[in-house]
């Protein structure tokens, strides 16, 4: 059964990126039957990087959004270019084995250059910074930064580099850290505005993005799929799924792969440089390293943009602030008082084994969600893979494919609790230091 209200009246939450977005589009609903070669659900990083890759072949690209371009995870997000999928190379290597750890480890910063390439070549404005700090709280987080160094240089990644406790104090002005690691790769941007300027970047190579119209359902015959709205559908060889954590019950087979989980953000008053640079000197963004994590960055207009923690289930907190502001003056006491101009949440797609997945449901019908928290570069390089499928290159869509997918215990009714019950036990490691 679809959900036609999922998104209220399609406008975007009150959060900071929707308030200092520099394109106001003119939302076109779907009306009547349209064909296209391609035709993609949903106007995030995924469809729009799925889009842009298969309309620069050539290809007639209708995306079909029920809200606005980047309603969702896409324009919500810290902003924060990390490379990786949020399961480590480790973890894939003992689950999958040292050939797919090689594939996963071939690709894991394939996203990132994506992105910067866009940005550069449809000159997409969204405040890019290169550079992004993993934050140690404790001594065995630093032991895993300096295997997870040594594991990615072993994959050609080797643009990473150690902390201690005074030199990560040139980077953030703040007593929590024992040290941390710089990503040289990754970075930092406005989110909402990378997705409009992908979406202007999609429209000027010939794709059409209708808007405001949520798809309810997707059928497939022998030669094309058909996706319909309330009052049109789109007719094409190939449906791209792309709806992650806001699909709802629009493709029934989906719906249990993934579970939505909210995370809260917020964006203080405008600090002024001086004071914002006198936070993170060097202007890099930052998470640490915690199983339930902190994540934070500056604004381009001065403003530290703050978020953390989850809610299993993807349901809102009755108080954004409340929740957010504790974790933000531990790191920050001198932002005591500060006044927080904005504050929101939004879902994300987890899967049970924090490996995106990408797969076929017929000949007719792909699909790509649950980048568990690391979706930005992963969208951008799933999608680009969804495009080499639907171009007929199907080797690294069918290793993602092949791999199994593990349900959530506890079945829809009850992986909330189940997964609340396992994020104690691991802040408890956390907190231990173990």
């Amino acid at each position: 059964m679809a959900q036609p209200n999922y998104a209220g009246d399609g406008s975007y939450p009150p959060s900071y990126y929707a308030a200092s977005r520099n394109i106001i589009r003119t939302p076109v609903k779907l009306q009547g039957d349209v064909q296209a070669d391609v035709c993609v659900v949903g106007a995030g990083y995924s469809g729009l990087s799925a889009a842009i890759h298969l309309a620069e072949k050539g290809f007639k690209v209708v995306v079909v959004e029920g809200a606005l371009v980047g309603w969702g995870a896409s324009g919500r997000n810290g902003g924060q270019v990390v490379n990786g999928l949020n399961a480590s190379l480790e973890t894939v290597t003992r689950r999958y084995g040292e050939d797919t750890a090689r594939f996963v480890g071939s690709l894991l910063q394939e996203g990132a250059g994506i992105i910067y390439n866009w940005v550069d070549r449809y000159g997409i404005e969204c405040d890019l910074r290169r550079g992004n700090i993993y934050a140690a709280y404790t001594a065995q987080h630093m032991r895993d930064l300096e295997a997870k160094q040594m594991l990615w240089l072993q994959h050609g990644m080797d643009g990473h580099e150690l902390l201690d406790r005074e030199r990560i104090r040139e980077h953030i002005n703040s007593p929590v850290y024992v040290g941390g690691m710089i990503d040289h790769s990754g970075g930092h941007m406005h989110p909402l505005n990378l997705a409009l300027g992908e979406a202007k970047a999609l429209e000027s190579l010939g794709g059409v993005i209708y808007e405001k119209s949520p798809v309810t359902g997707v059928t497939q015959g022998p030669d094309t799929a058909v996706v319909k709205t309330a009052s049109g559908s789109v007719t094409a060889p190939a449906v791209l799924v792309c709806g992650n954590a806001y699909l709802g019950n629009v493709v029934p087979e989906l719906t249990a792969r993934v579970m939505p989980v909210s995370t809260q953000m917020m964006a203080t008053e405008p600090l002024g440089e001086e004071r914002a640079h006198a936070l993170l000197p060097t202007g890099l963004c930052v998470e640490d390293v915690r199983y339930i994590l902190d994540y934070f960055r500056l604004s381009a207009d001065h403003r530290l943009i703050f978020g953390g923690g989850v809610v299993y289930g993807g349901t809102d907190p009755a108080d954004v602030v409340a929740k957010l502001r504790p974790n933000m003056e531990k790191v920050f006491p001198q932002l005591r008082d500060t006044k927080v101009d904005y504050a929101w949440s939004g879902n994300f797609a987890l899967s049970f084994s924090r490996v995106p997945q990408l797969g076929r449901l017929g000949n007719r019908v792909y699909f790509a969600h649950g980048y568990s928290g690391h979706g930005i570069t992963g969208s951008h390089l799933f999608g680009r893979i969804l495009a080499e499928a639907v171009r007929g290159d199907l080797t690294r869509f069918d290793t993602f494919a092949s791999l199994p997918w593990i349900p959530f215990p506890g079945g829809r009714m009850f992986r909330a609790q189940y997964s609340t019950l396992g994020s104690w036990w691991y802040a408890l490691k956390d907190r231990l230091g173990i």
